[in-house]
Parts: C-alpha cells; sequence; structure tokens
C-alpha cells in the first residue's frame, strides 16, 4: 500500500532552487517563468568519473575486486518522477517520495546509478502529458524539484543518476527544435548551477526513434551536435544518448560521447558478449553501459551475468512494476532473481 512521505523542509528548500517560478496551485502545474538561476545549495558528496572503460566514484574504482568492478550498475526508473497533467487524481510528490524512500534498498543490492527521465518513459497507455520542458524549453520548477530529491539522495547514498532529456512520445510539447537546443543548456545549465557532480546526462532515449517529432532527435548529426552543445557548456560533465534497441550506436553520436549508452531489447542474450565486444573495439576508452534492458528473472539474471563479463554495464527494467502505472518501487521485490544476481556481481 502506498504511504505519504513528508520530505524534510531544508531539502525541499533545496531542492526547490536554480529553475522557474512556483506554481500557485494544481491549475498551475505545467506553467512557470524562467527565473536566474540560483547558486548551488548542495555540497556534493559523490563525484562520477570516467577512467579509460572503468568508472569511478570519488576517485576510487566501483566494486573493486568484484566481478561487475569498474562498471556501473544500473536499474531503470524514468518514471519515479512522473507527472501526467490530464490525470489530476494522481500526486507526482508522492510517487517521487516513494521511490527515494527505497533508494537506500536498491544501492544495498549493488544498484550504482538510476536512469531518471525529465520525460518520463511509456507508462502503459498512451497519452500522458509528462514533461519538465515547457514550448520554449525553459524548464518548470515543480519538475525539477523532484528531480532534485532524487539527485541529492543519490548523491548521500554514493549513487548516480542518469538523466534522461528526450523521450519519443513527449518531445512534440516543445514547439521546435530552437527550444529542443534550449532545453539542453537550461538542463546542462541547471545541473552546472546545482553543483552536482553525480550526473550522467543522456540526451535523448533512443534517438533516431520515429516517434520523434523534432528531426533533430531522428539525426545522428542533430543528437551528435546536442551531445557537443551540452558538453560545450559543462565540460565536467559525462554526455551521451542511446540508440534504438540490439545494443547499438551510431558512428557520429559515439565519437561525441564520453561514454556508449545502448540498449539491450530485443538483442539475444547468446549475442551480449559479441556485441560489447565490438562497441569495446569500435571505440576504445569508452565505458559501454546498457542502461535499459526489459527482460527479467533469470533471463535478466543472465544477461546481467553476460554483460558484465564482457566489460559493460548492465541495465535492468522491471517495466511492468517501476515503469507502468500505478508504479512501484519495492526494492529486491521488484525481481527477486534479477536483484540476487547484481548482489553476486557486486559483493
Amino acid at each position: 500500500m502506498r504511504t505519504i512521505r513528508s520530505l524534510p523542509p531544508a531539502l525541499l528548500a533545496a531542492a526547490l532552487l536554480g529553475s522557474c517560478t512556483e506554481p500557485t496551485g494544481p491549475a498551475d502545474i505545467g506553467r512557470g517563468t524562467p527565473v536566474a538561476a540560483e547558486p548551488a545549495e548542495l555540497t556534493a558528496s559523490t563525484r562520477v568519473t570516467i577512467d579509460g572503460h572503468r568508472f569511478r566514484i570519488n576517485g576510487a574504482v566501483t566494486y573493486p575486486g568484484r566481478t561487475a568492478e569498474g562498471t556501473l550498475m544500473n536499474v531503470r526508473m524514468v518514471n519515479s518522477v512522473f507527472e501526467d497533467t490530464d490525470r489530476p487524481s494522481f500526486n507526482p510528490g508522492t510517487n517521487t517520495d516513494e521511490f527515494v524512500g527505497r533508494m537506500r534498498d536498491y544501492v544495498s543490492l549493488g544498484v550504482r546509478a538510476f536512469t531518471v527521465s525529465l520525460q518520463g518513459g511509456y507508462p502503459g497507455y498512451e497519452g500522458a502529458r509528462n514533461s519538465a520542458f515547457l514550448k520554449n524549453g525553459d524548464l518548470k520548477s515543480t519538475y525539477l524539484a523532484r528531480v532534485a530529491r532524487v539527485i541529492e539522495k543519490a548523491d548521500a547514498l554514493g549513487a548516480v543518476v542518469i538523466l534522461s532529456l528526450y523521450y519519443q512520445r513527449q518531445d512534440q510539447h516543445l514547439q521546435d527544435e530552437r527550444a529542443v537546443r534550449a532545453g539542453v543548456i537550461n538542463a546542462v545549465n541547471w545541473i552546472k548551477g546545482k553543483g552536482y557532480k553525480n550526473v550522467i546526462l543522456e540526451i535523448a532515449n533512443e534517438y533516431g526513434h520515429r516517434g520523434f517529432d523534432h528531426a533533430i532527435l531522428r539525426s545522428d548529426a542533430g543528437v551528435a551536435d546536442l551531445i557537443r552543445l551540452a558538453k560545450n557548456r559543462h565540460p565536467a560533465l559525462p554526455v551521451s544518448a542511446s540508440y534504438l534497441r540490439n545494443g547499438q550506436i551510431t558512428s557520429r553520436v559515439a565519437s561525441a560521447s564520453n561514454l556508449i549508452l545502448v540498449h539491450f531489447n530485443g538483442l539475444s542474450l547468446s549475442d551480449i558478449p559479441a556485441r560489447v565486444r565490438a562497441l569495446r573495439d569500435a571505440y576504445p576508452g569508452k565505458p559501454i553501459v546498457c542502461n535499459e534492458d526489459s527482460r527479467t528473472g533469470s533471463a535478466a539474471a543472465a544477461a546481467a551475468s553476460a554483460s558484465v563479463k564482457a566489460g559493460a554495464s548492465y541495465g535492468l527494467m522491471v517495466e511492468r512494476q517501476n515503469q507502468h502505472y500505478p508504479f512501484d518501487f519495492e526494492g529486491r521485490s521488484d525481481d527477486p532473481t534479477a536483484y540476487d544476481r547484481y548482489v553476486a556481481l557486486t559483493r
């Protein structure tokens, strides 16, 4: 059963900094006027860096001496900050409360990164209106407040957030390509202004997907340009984008990226090792991170082992539990078999 957890006032106040003016009531969800960025309030305690094909957190290689050494084992929690402005009965704050209250459980199982999205993921029904962006690319303060709570909880737990910007069912809420570019700039400026060091930026989820309305998000050159735009604004921020299924990425995007983000949906288990090896050979010195795989149970456990053995980070997506409405976050109970394999690989 869902319970409402109240956010500590000090954390709430910090989370609301550095974005847009606040709405005045429920009718104002989705509206806001941008204001100047506030100075950072967070004293970051977690810093993610890339050392060749390995990840370091606060200078130390991840999972030292373990099977998953150097990887960033992750889980897709894109709808932990979800809203649907056409579903007034849904309480976005309570949903995020529940996830934040469980984050320690996931970290205890070996998770070191959570993929979170400013436009969410498929919630199991069509027509949701879920976007942190206004039409012109400005950012909504209420949405950013929820994202800040997740990033700052991850920071306190020694974990990372893979922050995804654009999703193929939601990019139409930005009016044009200029707004898409402005959205990247605004998101990067927000991350930088808040002082977050535990964030990896994913420009788009499955760029090239024909569900994107804006051509720049369907184009290799366009996405590579957005990656460079983000890196130029904040050189210390690791940036990439995930391509379509089957563990692939295009050369322009890969060359522009700090890491290689892939999805394993549609890739057979037996093909994972060869695909990871091919990516490592093609893009030496860049870590390979799967941050979405729709397998569950024993299949997910086997995929995690195959990925790690080949030298890539693995990303679990328990779609029906964590991403489809109503969202539930129950730690190990989401998928005991998969999470037991995470424990085996990371301890």
